[in-house]
């Protein structure tokens, strides 16, 4: 299914159109009162009045400058130049890259491990004169893209999400997925589709296991815990898109206006479930053959 366009006029109030927007609500605070797009500059003093230095894994202060051409020269590319330098490029007047700097805010340490994944993932490609994506910086990708933190207080619950139990899990579970799961949006990507969200919007999982107390907490703790648990989790050497899970992200209860219904999850087109999956997974392999 194709997104929706939006356009790239300015919504002062973007931040309170959908709940999938909760865990930008203090990076973006100030967004309210702007009834314009945001400079560069503008992105950059947010940066220094955060609270703690935003860093790149290399020490850099990270700093937003202007979009160059495109640079031929590994040290100028996009993720080797945030790294070694803290310079991350943005365009003007674009939600892609607003979201980004706003991830970068609301995440920092979560988007350092992940940059500095890209960067070793890229040196090594180049090293080895690799043609093709590793698997690490697929993953690495797909995270930064359509990344989506899922937490949850029962195995049950996280259970049913693993075997692409949808129905049973929003629907006939609902209550509790309301009371022991949450999901928090990370990949800029699909905070971008999340301004004109359609069926079909899936984010690739990263599941942790949380206790009750966790719920307990107000968003700002839940996000700094999170951002820790993240950074642990893009640590590791062997990451690949098969430790990411498909989640349809409309399917979580009040994240579209259409899910109080319970027919809205016998869409198996974009509810689909594991045995659809499988089997296109076989024709791909037979079609390649």
């Amino acid at each position: 299914m194709i997104a929706r366009s939006h356009s790239n006029e300015w919504m002062s109030g973007f931040l309170q159109t959908s709940p999938m927007f909760e865990p930008l609500h203090e990076a973006g605070k100030s967004f309210e009162q702007l009834d314009h797009w945001p400079e560069i500059e503008y992105l950059n003093r947010l940066t220094a009045n955060s609270i703690g230095a935003i860093a790149t894994k290399s020490g850099k202060q990270i700093r937003f400058v202007p979009q160059a051409k495109g640079a031929c020269e590994f040290l100028q590319q996009y993720e080797p130049r945030i790294y070694l330098t803290g310079e991350i490029q943005s365009r003007s007047r674009n939600w892609h890259d607003l979201f980004n700097a706003l991830v970068w805010l609301t995440y920092p340490r979560a988007k350092a491990a992940l940059n500095q994944l890209h960067y070793h993932a890229l040196w090594q490609e180049r090293e080895r004169d690799q043609k093709v994506r590793s698997p690490v910086r697929n993953a690495a990708t797909l995270i930064d893209e359509s990344g989506v933190i899922v937490v949850s207080s029962s195995d049950y619950l996280l259970d049913l999400l693993k075997n692409f139990e949808w129905k049973a899990l929003f629907w006939q579970q609902r209550a509790s997925v309301i009371e022991q799961m949450k999901f928090f949006l990370f990949g800029h990507g699909l905070y971008e589709k999340a301004l004109c969200p359609y069926p079909g919007m899936t984010g690739k999982g990263m599941l942790f296991q949380v206790n009750a107390n966790f719920f307990k907490q107000n968003v700002n703790n839940q996000i700094a815990m999170i951002d820790i648990w993240l950074d642990n989790f893009l640590s590791r050497n062997c990451l690949t898109s098969a430790d990411l899970a498909p989640v349809p992200v409309l399917g979580y209860p009040g994240w579209s206006p259409d899910n109080t219904d319970s027919s809205y999850y016998d869409n198996q087109s974009y509810f689909r479930p594991r045995k659809m999956k499988e089997e296109s997974r076989v024709n791909i392999l037979l079609e390649n053959l």
